[in-house]
């Protein structure tokens, strides 16, 4: 039986599997499960790129397209990873997030050729959804850990429920350092 969570905690560790910008001994952990079509989250994607240069973090980002209502959230999410197959993740995904109304299969291609992918292997990828497992993985972990809507944010595990707004979001995080650090 697969353990959930009440949707305050992060069960799914951060693993090799994940896309990580900074170490993963860095003293605040940032996990966020996303969906490139969510407005939402493209807002929540700036404000962590503002966080970013203000302090040093660790930023993991998992895939929760929400097919029901982002008919291209899923192919964005297999675009994503067929980047990360060629070591181009982070490039990929502030691609998808500049540009949210255009996730068309002619833009996953021409942000493809932008970042120098290697067009083939990336079409191969893309055509044969080599790529799905990962994000339905990203899913399964989500739901494990009470995500229901995106974005879902997880500072050093533990869900972040506050307004999304730049400096309520780096107060919590220096909140949850403190907190860490006292015990």
């Amino acid at each position: 039986m697969s353990q959930t969570s009440d949707g305050d905690g992060l069960l799914i560790p951060i693993s090799e599997h994940d896309n990580i910008q900074g170490t993963i001994d860095a003293q605040t952990i940032l996990v966020k499960y996303g969906d490139y079509q969510c407005l939402s989250c493209g807002e929540v994607h700036r404000m962590i790129q503002e966080i970013q240069q203000q302090i040093q973090l660790c930023f993991v980002f998992r895939h929760y397209p929400r097919i029901h209502i982002h008919f291209q959230a899923q192919k964005a999410a297999e675009a994503a990873e067929a980047a990360a197959a060629q070591n181009k993740f982070w490039q990929m995904h502030n691609l998808l997030f500049e540009n949210q109304y255009a996730l068309n299969n002619g833009h996953l291609l021409e942000y493809a050729n932008e970042i120098e992918l290697d067009i083939n292997r990336f079409l191969q990828d893309m055509t044969g959804h080599v790529h799905s497992q990962r994000v339905a993985q990203n899913i399964q972990g989500g739901i494990q850990s009470g995500v229901s809507n995106t974005p879902a944010l997880f500072i050093n595990g533990v869900r972040y429920r506050d307004a999304w707004d730049t400096e309520r979001l780096l107060a919590a995080i220096l909140d949850q350092r403190l907190r860490q650090h006292a015990s």
